[in-house]
């Protein structure tokens, strides 16, 4: 009889336990995930067009540039702008290929690094020495893999420095093939986009990706550049922002127009190798972001063991019920955030994308204590 009594008890805990898990994943859905979901940005009453400073840094990167950096020097943008290339001590023939372009495109402006930075793994030394030797106080970031969805990017862009803001977050994306490393990808792309422009709408930026960031020069050098993360091999697009940004400084530019496109990685493999490498720096975001995202993955991990377990053990009603109430939540406000990022084609997958999730959680958990890889290409 205790016996019985044991098991009961338990599973009504673990019943419990499904229950808390759905209303903390309602709350993140409620909270943070809508206010990207139905985001309508706001009726400029004046338009603007500050001078702009594309920065990209390439090392080894000439074929990429070739495909890519054209789409950055055609841009129809009226004002005032440049593009900076750092060359970060290229041994292939990136040099060759920016001189014949820059008798082209005059606003193309060239720094060539022919020495490593000791004690600065990653790209923030070239970008630092990009964004010195930029000419105007809005600065554009973007990678050499990376060309713009349109030629009114620049323009879309800097269009969300309003009264105020000195961050503005944008979506790089990933081109859409077929296969399923491709949906994958992109799917976790798209998740991480939710989190991080849901977060700024709510008051909470805490990233950005370096395919497409932008932030006033003077923000830059008053805090010191990179300083305080020169010593981490990433961070130089999340972490900085992370240290930088606030629910009063920051905005998102989502027009499909404003997009960076890149290509996907073709191996598992290299897919799990880049994105090892920038979980790594999310141990050294404020604590605030740490608890927020952490108790988000936690949770998101838990969902579907504890909604098998309440399914075997419990009453398979009650708990197909609030897995249906969660799951209605997600669709509309999946639905309607892959409308707003472009990625509409991932709907339909969406349920099953969410379940492979949980085993994402699993392969990728190690990268929050391995230490990574210094390159940054």
């Amino acid at each position: 009889m205790q016996h019985l009594y044991s098991n009961v008890l338990w599973h009504q805990i673990l019943f419990a336990l499904f229950c808390i898990i759905t209303l903390a994943q309602l709350f993140y859905y409620f909270k943070f995930f809508r206010l990207l979901a139905f985001y309508k940005p706001a009726e400029k009453e004046k338009s603007q067009q500050h001078p702009v400073s594309v920065i990209i840094c390439a090392r080894d990167e000439a074929s990429k540039l070739a495909i890519n950096l054209p789409g950055a020097l055609v841009q129809k943008y009226p004002s005032t702008h440049e593009v900076i290339v750092v060359n970060h001590n290229s041994q292939d023939d990136t040099r060759y290929l920016l001189d014949e372009l820059k008798k082209t495109f005059k606003e193309l402006n060239i720094v060539n690094l022919t020495h490593e930075a000791l004690g600065i793994p990653g790209k923030k030394y070239p970008l630092s020495i990009g964004i010195k030797e930029s000419k105007y106080e809005v600065v554009l970031l973007t990678d050499a893999d990376c060309v713009p969805a349109s030629e009114f990017w620049m323009e879309k862009m800097q269009a969300g420095f309003t009264d105020g803001i000195k961050v503005v977050l944008g979506y790089g994306a990933y081109n859409k093939k077929p296969g399923l490393l491709n949906k994958l990808i992109r799917f976790e792309t798209f998740h991480t986009a939710l989190q991080y422009l849901s977060y700024a709408l709510g008051g909470d930026p805490y990233m950005g990706v370096g395919r497409n960031l932008s932030y006033k020069k003077e923000l830059f050098f008053s805090n010191k550049g990179f300083s305080s993360i020169n010593h981490l091999a990433g961070g130089d697009d999340d972490l900085f922002i992370n240290k930088v940004s606030d629910g009063s400084n920051t905005n998102i530019v989502i027009d499909p127009e404003a997009f960076t496109i890149s290509e996907a990685k073709k191996t598992f493999r290299e897919w799990v190798r880049q994105k090892s490498r920038h979980y790594n720096a999310g141990k050294y975001y404020k604590p605030r972001t740490k608890f927020l995202l952490g108790a988000y993955s936690l949770t998101h991990f838990l969902f579907y063991p504890l909604l098998i377990l309440s399914l075997l053990l419990f009453s398979w009603q009650i708990s197909l019920a609030i897995f249906a109430i969660r799951l209605i939540v997600q669709g509309i406000i999946f639905s309607k955030a892959m409308g707003k990022l472009n990625e509409k084609d991932l709907f339909p997958w969406w349920w099953l994308l969410d379940i492979w999730m949980f085993f994402y959680y699993i392969i990728f958990m190690p990268a929050l204590w391995k230490k990574p890889r210094t390159t940054w290409n």
